[in-house]
C-alpha cells in the first residue's frame, strides 16, 4: 500500500506538471500574438571610456596627488593640442564591435541581422571598421548559411572586418569566420571543422517488439530518406549520405571563395585544431585575442548589442523551461534512489 500511494503521489505530481505546461502554451500562445509587433532596440556601449576609466581607476589608486596633478596637467595640455590640430580635419573613424554567442539554431542571428543594418547605416568604408567576436561550435547549416551571409554584406559594403576567435569558431562558426578580411584567434582556441554530421536514433525495432505499427506516407521517392522510427533502406542511407556530400561540397566552396589560399583538401577534413596549428595551415592570420585587438585600436571604440524584447509568450516560455528542467532532475534523483 505503501508503494502504491508514493507512486500515485509522484504520478498527480507529472500529471500536474504536464497540466501547467499545457496552460502556459496556451497562454504563451496567445501572448505571442498580443506581443507579436514588439520591437527591440539598439544599445551602444563606448568601450574606449570603459578603458579611460579603468585607467583612471588605476592611477588614482596607484599614484600620489602630486604625480595625479602632473598628470592631469599634462592631459589637458595633450586634449587641447589634439583639438587644435584635429580642427577642421574629417572625423577620426571608428572601430565597431558585435559579439555573436550561438548553439546549435544560431538563434542570435535575429538580432546579428539588427546589428549589421545599424552599422551600415553610418559606416565608412574609409575610416570605419568592424570586429566580430565569434563564439559557436557550429550547428545548422541554414542558421549559419545566414549568419554568414549577413557578414558578407559588410564585406560587399567594402568595410574592413576582422573576426576574433577567442574560444571556438568550428563548422558553422567557422563559415562565418571565414568571411572576414582577417580572422584572428587565440593560441588554443577551436577553429575549422569544416564538414557535415547527422545523426538520429532509429526506434523501428523497439516498436516491433512492442506490436506498434508505424506508417509514413510520402509523394517523391526522396521526399524523407531516414527517419526514426520507420525502417530504414540501403537506398534511402544511400541518397541521405549523397545529400550530406553534397553539403560538404558547398561548405568547401563557401570557404575557398574568402579564403583561396586555403589547401582545402587538407582543412576540409571534418577535424579541428587549436589556433596555432589553424595559423600554420592558413586558416586563421593571427594569433591574438580580442582583448589584444581592442587595446591596439587607434580610433574610438563602440560596441552594438541589439536587445529583443520579452514579450509574455518568451518570458512563460522560459519558465516552462525552467519547470520542465527541474522535472527532470527529480526524475533522474528518483531513479538514482531506486538503484
Amino acid at each position: 500500500m505503501e508503494f502504491l500511494f508514493e507512486y500515485g503521489l509522484f504520478l498527480a505530481k507529472i500529471v500536474t506538471v504536464v497540466v501547467a505546461l499545457a496552460v502556459l502554451v496556451v497562454i504563451a500562445a496567445a501572448a505571442g500574438k498580443s506581443g507579436a509587433k514588439n520591437k527591440g532596440s539598439l544599445k551602444l556601449i563606448d568601450l574606449t571610456d570603459t578603458f579611460e576609466g579603468y585607467k583612471a581607476q588605476l592611477q588614482q589608486y596607484l599614484l600620489s596627488d602630486d604625480e595625479l596633478k602632473a598628470l592631469a596637467k599634462e592631459e589637458k595640455a595633450k586634449a587641447k593640442q589634439q583639438a587644435k590640430e584635429s580642427k577642421g580635419q574629417a572625423r577620426q573613424g571608428r572601430l565597431f564591435v558585435i559579439d555573436f554567442k550561438a548553439g546549435i539554431d544560431a538563434a542570435q542571428v535575429a538580432n546579428l541581422r539588427e546589428e549589421i543594418s545599424a552599422l551600415l547605416t553610418v559606416a565608412d568604408k574609409d575610416k570605419d571598421e568592424l570586429l566580430v567576436k565569434v563564439e559557436s561550435g557550429g550547428g545548422m547549416v541554414h542558421a549559419y548559411g545566414l549568419a554568414a551571409s549577413q557578414l558578407d554584406r559588410v564585406r560587399q559594403a567594402q568595410i574592413p572586418m576582422t573576426i576574433a576567435v577567442d574560444k571556438v569558431a568550428a563548422s558553422g562558426g567557422y563559415m562565418m569566420a571565414c568571411v572576414a578580411n582577417k580572422v584572428i584567434a587565440a593560441p588554443f582556441a577551436i577553429v575549422g571543422s569544416i564538414g557535415v554530421i547527422a545523426q538520429l536514433p532509429n526506434f523501428n525495432k523497439v516498436l516491433k517488439k512492442n506490436d506498434i505499427e508505424f506508417e509514413m506516407h510520402t509523394a517523391g521517392d526522396f521526399k524523407r530518406t531516414i527517419t526514426m522510427f520507420g525502417e530504414n533502406t540501403d537506398e534511402g542511407r544511400e541518397k541521405f549520405k549523397q545529400e550530406l556530400e553534397h553539403t560538404h561540397q558547398l561548405f568547401k566552396s563557401f570557404v575557398s571563395r574568402y579564403r583561396p589560399e586555403l589547401d582545402i583538401a587538407t582543412v576540409a577534413t571534418g577535424e579541428h585544431w587549436f589556433g596555432q596549428q589553424a595559423l600554420e595551415l592558413g586558416l586563421v592570420d593571427e594569433l591574438a585575442t580580442s582583448d589584444d585587438f581592442l587595446m591596439r585600436a587607434d580610433k574610438p571604440i563602440v560596441q552594438l548589442q541589439y536587445q529583443q524584447k520579452q514579450n509574455l509568450a518568451q518570458k512563460l516560455g522560459r519558465g516552462a523551461e525552467a519547470v520542465v528542467e527541474r522535472s527532470m532532475l527529480k526524475l533522474s534523483e528518483l531513479a538514482n534512489r531506486s538503484h
